[in-house]
């Protein structure tokens, strides 16, 4: 199954200075940017045909790929001069790169690219700058199961921040926290069918156009997920997943996970 990664936002929040061009999926998380944790992700689960909606710092991402370097994840063995892997990480992927325009909003970039679907009638989305545990098989399992255009992950709410319950007479009758509510928040993986291209306007958006019109229609699912998951929308969030990469803290890179035999996560 094809998977498109949107990877042309400005990531400003992400930016070490005025200077900085660098496109938020191409932030480190280890040895690697997030963008490549996301693909490996997908990659383990047997989807290895990608399609990249560029747009800002494009030029970082295309230079990763074409000057990738096997040897920074994979064994190997230097002999007389040459290297010899023992393994590697992206030989059997297949990547489009798509400029999709600087200042496209995300629905406008998944248009841009379904001449690559091949008229697919599933394909998978991501943001390509969030990380996650969740057995995609299973999400996309249940998808296909349901008659719906579309299909998104859905979190609890991250938030710390407490809700109160305030009277009209300004005495606030409880408090409670945003992660306790019935709330859930969109996950940013996505499981569609080339139905939600009818629902996305040009210029529109994939979440607030597409997806919310397929909602009103009752064509739109959801898949909720418990386990660990974690964007990366500011420069604090990313150094926490660095750090807890550098100290084996790596819930998400199941493809070391489930190949020492560990239980996939459940939703």
């Amino acid at each position: 199954m094809k998977v498109v990664l949107f990877c042309g936002g400005y990531g400003q929040r992400m930016r070490n200075g005025a200077s900085d061009d660098t496109p938020k999926p191409m932030a480190m998380v280890g040895p690697r940017p997030l963008i490549w944790h996301v693909m490996r992700y997908y990659a383990h689960y047997g989807h290895k045909d990608f399609i990249l909606c560029l747009g800002y710092g494009a030029h970082h991402i295309k230079e990763f790929f074409l000057n990738y370097e096997e040897t920074t994840s994979n064994d190997f063995v230097l002999r007389y001069g040459r290297t010899e892997l023992l393994s590697t990480d992206i030989a059997d992927w297949t990547i489009t790169f798509a400029q999709t325009g600087i200042e496209s909003p995300i629905g406008e970039r998944l248009r841009r690219v379904r001449h690559h679907l091949d008229g697919d009638e599933m394909f998978l989305a991501n943001y390509a700058d969030v990380l996650t545990d969740a057995p995609l098989p299973e999400m996309i399992d249940r998808f296909a199961g349901v008659d719906a255009g579309a299909s998104l992950m859905v979190v609890p709410p991250q938030s710390s921040f407490h809700c109160v319950d305030l009277g009209e007479d300004g005495m606030v009758g409880g408090i409670t926290a945003v992660s306790e509510m019935p709330l859930w928040e969109n996950g940013g993986y996505f499981v569609l069918r080339q139905e939600v291209f009818d629902h996305i306007p040009e210029n529109g958006d994939l979440v607030a156009d597409g997806c919310a019109q397929l909602a009103k229609r009752g064509r739109l699912a959801a898949y909720r997920h418990r386990g660990f998951w974690k964007p990366t929308d500011t420069v604090k969030e990313r150094a926490q997943l660095d750090a807890a990469y550098t100290r084996g803290d790596r819930p998400w890179v199941v493809w070391e996970r489930d190949r020492d035999g560990a239980a996939v996560g459940t939703a």
